[in-house]
């Protein structure tokens, strides 16, 4: 099992919702949301600005090419019955990506905390530690 959080990305006047998934794995030095070119195209980010950052982040699947771009967007956790603050992110922008993923900065940020990865269970940090929510 995995833990998939439902997030509002805002961009100027654009909101998308996503499913993303939370990759402790995914170290950077800022708070990152990779996303495929599709989402990236939908919040006017492809093809990539000429602020964008072209760069190559080595991966457990070898060396990938993407584009960075900083303070790209506005992101927070939309959960059934509650929501966490927004976060200033990068987007990180990927042609192999097929789904978005949450870099440890930004689930730091978002104030996420994984209580069970194998069952799926998360929670706010600020939640008490009976309050284990699923995945999505």
């Amino acid at each position: 099992m995995v833990v998939r959080l439902r997030l509002r990305v805002e961009r100027g006047e654009v909101v998308k919702e996503v499913l993303a998934l939370v990759n402790s794995g995914y170290e950077a030095d800022t708070p990152q949301l990779l996303i495929p070119t599709g989402l990236a195209r939908e919040l006017s980010l492809w093809p990539p600005p000429p602020d964008a950052l072209e760069t190559v982040f080595n991966t457990a699947g070898g060396p990938l090419k993407v584009w960075v771009v900083r303070r790209a967007a506005r992101v927070m956790v939309a959960a059934e019955d509650v929501r966490s603050r927004k976060v200033e992110a990068d987007i990180v922008i990927s042609h192999l990506a097929d789904e978005p993923l949450i870099s440890d900065k930004l689930t730091g940020a978002l104030e996420v905390a994984l209580e069970d990865v194998a069952e799926g269970l998360w929670r706010f940090r600020w939640e008490p530690k009976e309050k284990a929510r699923k995945t999505v």
